[in-house]
Parts: structure tokens; C-alpha cells; sequence
């Protein structure tokens, strides 16, 4: 991860840590290196899209700004989701995409993600170059002159073709099935409802009204808790909540409870495996996927590899061995066949597919799967590599790990931003979490490596 662009792009709060000047900077940069490497009298195309919050506006002038004045031509689709710009990019011939928003976070943060001509996240190689313009170690871009000087197109069209690119990937009519759709007040609310009513469903829509302060407010996939009131007071079959960007799905049961990635991708992933679809019969997860999925993809007879976490690190093991489903638990699920991002509308539709095609609820095909208690905590260090690497620290979760046994796991894990190590513990019951999480963060304390405060 570089100084400003993480592992899910560049991210901050509107006009404080992320600023207009930095987009258009960024804006710049881009049209000016995608417009050198064309041949001459070509003209790069660079598509925008944005979410729901106030300061997208800003940022999507400020980015079409830095972009035309280094020559180059943006393609502006609006508000729309992080899936569909990565579709558009890699089916309509951009040089690059760029998405406006800060996916979950609240209305007052945003920021950008840069999508490759291959509809992938950009690479560290071009990151870097970017950072170090920022930071005015490389020198400045030239402002293109004349007829050189790029423009700005109205490009909404890439949206509606993103739509019809998932209705024509379900198999099924979804005529007369209940459906709840959290929106979140976000990018979905462009889209996820079309799409839906396309398809047949009986669609009710909740958190789509967007006024630029709200996306996120207490809905979509982080505040599952309205979609779960809504499914269970309305009667629907399930529900399915997205976040600011629509690029995750979380689901809901006809009984109101929560089906996260995890099962997500059990329940998508054995439906897959039967229908010969599951590359190598393997998917791919992170570290931090329950111990629970484990245990049920060992039963199924499924694979798995783990990754860091970030759906990027998903994204680069499918792409690399080929792999057809892999994502987070947070619903970064990424269906490889149809898109190299996670989608949480095409992941809405996929577990839709595998209710119809199994003739049964979402409820009966979780059933296989049984969450595991988990207990994470959050460790301030003096030095996040010495506190993991310590022999006394190592000797302690090789304790744990033993008493666990095929009943649990114990993982360390060190921010990426901040000076902390996260202590996690999944055991059969809370009470073995806590004890387990709480003995190796004692041994640490003891050793000296903590903060006191």
C-alpha cells in the first residue's frame, strides 16, 4: 500500500485528507499517461463514474478536468456502481476507469479507484508513479493546447448496457418471488431495482432515495439490521443489502437472519460444483473467512485457498490459477466467469440462480454451515513486526492453537494502517474465544511489546 492509495484505492475525508485539487491532479496524470502511450493521433478514453455522495459532484468535475486538460477524453456514466465501470472499461475499449466513492464509508468521506483497461484494480507499478507526482518527484504534466485539449462526453448509455449485461446472465425468471433490496442509498439505487423488476421479481426497494448525506446512514450491507425488520415484516423470500459503491452483497433470510460472504459463497460455490462450473472445485477466501466455511467447503467436498485480506488479493490468486469463485466475508464476491471485481448485484442474482435452481430457500442451503463464535481484538504495539515475530508471542499461539485443536483457530493479523495487531480466536463457544484471545494478548503485554497508555 502506498501513502495515499490503499489497498481499495485512494480514501479520505471530501476536501480534508481527500481533496479537488488531488483529483484533478490525479485526473491529470492519468489522461496525460494514457494519452503518451497511444500512437499518434489517438486519443485516450477515460470513463467516470460516481456514487451518491454530495462531494462525487465535485470530484467528478475536478477528475474530467485534470483528464481533458492533459488531452485526453472522459466519459462521464454518473452515478452508477463500481462493477458496472469495471465492465464498461473492459467492454467498450477505455484506456482506464475511474469510480468516485468511499464504498461504506459515512456520506463525508470519499475518494477514487482507478480500473485498468483490463477492468482490474490498477497496479502498484502505476500507483507508485502516481504517488510520486503528488508528491512532485516527477515533473509536471504538460497541458495539452489547441485541438489537443481533451473533452467531456455524456456517457449514461454505459450504465443502462451494464443492466442489460445482468439481466442477460440469470438462467431463471424471477417471476412472483418477493424480494427485498437495500440500497443504501448509494450507487445501487441507479440500477439494482431495474434489474430486479426486469427479471420478474416482485421487488420491494428500501433506502433508494439518495440525497447526498444519507448513503450508508444506517443501511446497506453495513447496517443489515433495517433490510432483516423489512424481510421478515413484509413477508419477502429474502433480501439483499448492498453498500455506498455496490460492490458488496450481504443477504437475509425469509427469517430474518443474516447471511454474510461466507455463506455466500458455500451456498453459490455447491450449486457451482454441481453444475460443473467450479473451476478445480476450489474457492477462494481470505484469512479472516470463518473457521464455520471451512468446515462446511471440507464436507461439500470443495477446496479453498486463503488470501491476504482485500478483494484485490481474491481477485489476483482466481486470476493467476484460473479459479471461478473466491471473495470476503464482508460480500466482496467476485464471480470470475462475469466480472474481475466483486458485484453485489450479480452476486444477488447468483444466489437467486442457486435458490431457484435448488428449488429451495435461502434458509434450507445454509443449513450445512454453522458460524463459528469469533472473538477479534485490537492491539496497540510499539512494533507490529516484532510483535508478531516475538518467540514468546509464537509459543503462545502455538499453545492455543494446540488446546484448539479441529475446534478452532487463532490468527494474528497486522494492520495496514495502523500500529496494531488484531488477536482473533473462533472456537465453539464466545466464553473459548475470549479466554484464548485474552491469554496471548497477556503473554504480549508482558513481554513489553504493548502501548500503555
Amino acid at each position: 500500500m502506498g501513502k495515499y492509495f490503499g489497498t481499495d484505492g485512494y480514501r479520505g475525508e471530501a476536501n480534508v485528507v481527500f481533496t479537488a485539487d488531488s483529483a484533478f491532479r490525479v485526473g491529470k496524470f492519468l489522461g496525460w499517461y494514457y494519452q503518451k502511450n497511444l500512437k499518434p493521433g489517438g486519443r485516450c478514453r477515460i470513463v467516470i463514474g460516481k456514487d451518491t455522495r454530495r462531494s462525487s459532484y465535485m470530484f467528478e468535475y475536478a477528475i474530467a478536468a485534470g483528464i481533458t486538460a492533459a488531452g485526453a477524453d472522459a466519459y462521464l456514466m454518473h452515478v452508477t456502481t463500481t462493477p458496472s465501470v469495471s465492465y464498461i472499461v473492459r467492454s467498450e475499449d477505455f484506456n482506464c476507469g475511474v469510480m468516485i466513492s468511499a464504498s461504506h464509508n459515512p456520506y463525508y468521506d470519499n475518494g477514487i479507484k482507478v480500473i485498468n483497461e483490463n477492468g482490474e484494480k490498477l497496479g502498484d507499478d502505476v500507483i507508485q508513479e502516481i504517488e510520486d507526482y503528488l508528491d512532485g518527484r516527477t515533473p509536471e504534466v504538460p497541458l495539452a493546447t489547441r485541438e489537443n485539449i481533451g473533452r467531456t462526453v455524456d456517457f449514461a448509455a454505459g450504465r443502462n448496457r451494464y443492466i442489460g449485461y445482468l439481466i442477460s446472465l440469470a438462467t431463471h425468471s424471477f417471476k412472483g418471488r418477493k424480494v427485498a433490496l437495500d440500497c443504501a442509498n448509494g450507487s445501487a439505487s441507479s440500477c439494482a431495482k431495474a434489474v430486479f423488476d426486469a427479471l420478474g421479481a416482485d421487488t420491494h426497494v428500501i433506502h433508494n432515495e439518495p440525497n447526498g448525506l444519507n448513503i450508508n446512514n444506517g443501511c446497506g450491507s453495513t447496517h443489515i439490521e433495517s433490510l432483516q425488520k423489512f424481510v421478515v415484516s413484509e413477508g419477502c423470500e429474502v433480501g439483499f443489502a448492498f453498500d455506498g459503491d455496490a460492490d458488496r452483497c450481504l443477504a437475509v433470510d425469509e427469517d430474518g437472519n443474516l447471511v454474510n460472504g461466507d455463506q455466500i459463497m458455500y451456498v453459490t460455490g455447491k450449486y457451482m460444483k454441481e453444475c460443473g462450473q467450479l473451476q478445480e472445485d476450489t474457492i477462494v477466501t481470505t484469512v479472516m473467512s470463518n473457521f464455520g466455511l471451512y468446515k462446511a467447503l471440507d464436507e461439500a467436498g470443495i477446496k479453498y485457498q486463503k488470501t491476504k485480506v482485500g478483494d484485490r488479493f481474491v481477485y489476483e490468486n482466481m486470476s493467476r490459477n484460473g479459479y471461478s469463485l473466491g471473495g470476503e466475508q464482508s460480500g466482496h464476491i467476485i464471480f470470475l466467469r462475469h466480472a474481475t471485481t466483486g458485484d453485489g448485484i450479480l452476486t444477488s442474482i447468483k444466489v437467486m440462480e442457486t435458490m431457484l435452481g435448488k428449488k429451495q430457500s435461502l434458509k434450507e442451503l445454509c443449513q450445512g454451515f454453522t458460524v463459528y463464535p469469533q472473538v477479534l481484538k485490537n492491539v496497540r504495539v510499539l512494533d507490529k513486526e516484532a510483535a508478531q515475530n516475538d518467540p514468546r508471542v509464537l509459543q503462545a499461539v502455538d499453545e492455543v492453537t494446540k488446546a484448539l485443536g479441529e475446534d478452532g483457530r487463532i490468527l494474528l493479523r497486522a494492520s495496514g494502517t495502523e500500529p496494531v495487531v488484531r488477536v482473533m480466536v473462533e472456537a465453539g463457544t464466545e466464553d473459548i474465544c475470549e479466554k484464548y484471545v485474552d491469554q496471548v494478548i497477556d503473554v504480549m503485554r508482558s513481554a513489553g511489546l504493548v502501548v500503555t497508555m
